[in-house]
């Protein structure tokens, strides 16, 4: 996991992010070069809907476009973008829903499914000092800060039956049951997850959202990655988002809310 979703979310992110930092700084002469909320389970179950199973093109129609959310770009996923369910192990089985949801591969067996990236727009920084006069320190703040974005990867799921409740569930199970963390393997390199905790989000008819503290490479460090899921009828809407910029600083980011209520509310109208 570390080799594959911590590099695509960097580089997508410092597609956006280095190039302002690099003009700020630069001038003139640089441009010339808990419960969830609502997502009690017990309630999510019993009050569950009669809804229809949305096909690929309704999943394409409900999925977040451009525009839909201010301050974040909005683009098709790619392939790298998404893992693929045969390459990701764990040395615990009851964590692989966490690990697919990390990896952002659609929990379970779905009828259809669609993805998105969303990258949240940098703040152009202040003019300041040039990068040939800043100190190390001064470096690695401007660095920090120029990555300090969330990149979300936005997935819906359609099951039929009770594939839905059961996707959010089996997420439920493994974030109680691997809270002491696990070890992940994705494309032949492992990360170890040295912790899982709950966090709060709502929507839909229920919602559950965790926070995965992974093992940098360097020594000492760590990432955090943040994995949402919000089911509206037979729909599940999963989110997977990480800032390498707050990681490199050792700091928190937020769930990426905007993003998640502006996917589930275009998921309602099209149910």
């Amino acid at each position: 996991m570390r080799s594959s979703l911590i590099r695509r979310t960097a580089v997508a992110a410092s597609a956006v992010s280095f190039a302002l930092l690099v003009s700020a700084c630069g001038g003139d002469k640089a441009a010339d070069g808990g419960d969830g909320g609502k997502g009690s389970g017990d309630k999510g179950a019993a009050a569950a809907p009669a809804a229809k199973v949305l096909t690929a093109a309704e999943l394409e129609q409900a999925m977040l476009t451009q525009g839909d959310v201010p301050g974040h770009k909005i683009s098709p996923a790619k392939a790298g973008d998404v893992g693929k369910p045969g390459d990701v192990t764990v040395d615990k089985q009851e964590c692989l829903p966490l690990a697919h949801a990390a990896s952002s591969i659609a929990l379970g067996k779905p009828a259809a499914d669609a993805t998105r990236k969303v990258l949240e727009e940098a703040q152009k920084p202040s003019p300041g000092k040039s990068l040939a006069d800043m100190t190390e320190k001064e470096m690695e703040d401007a660095l920090t800060s120029a990555f300090a974005v969330t990149v979300t990867v936005d997935k819906l799921a359609a099951y039929g039956g009770k594939g839905a409740e059961e996707a959010v569930a089996s997420l439920r199970a493994a974030g109680t049951a691997c809270a002491g963390g696990f070890t992940v393997t994705q494309d032949g390199e492992q990360t170890k997850i040295l912790k899982v905790e709950e966090a709060k989000v709502s929507g839909g008819d229920e919602a559950g959202a965790w926070v995965l503290t992974a093992a940098a490479e360097e020594e000492g460090k760590t990432m955090s990655f943040k994995v949402a899921a919000v089911r509206q009828g037979t729909t599940v809407a999963t989110f997977m988002s990480m800032n390498i910029g707050a990681s490199m600083g050792g700091k928190d980011f937020p769930l990426p809310t905007a993003v998640i209520d502006a996917q589930v509310a275009k998921v309602a109208k099209v149910a």
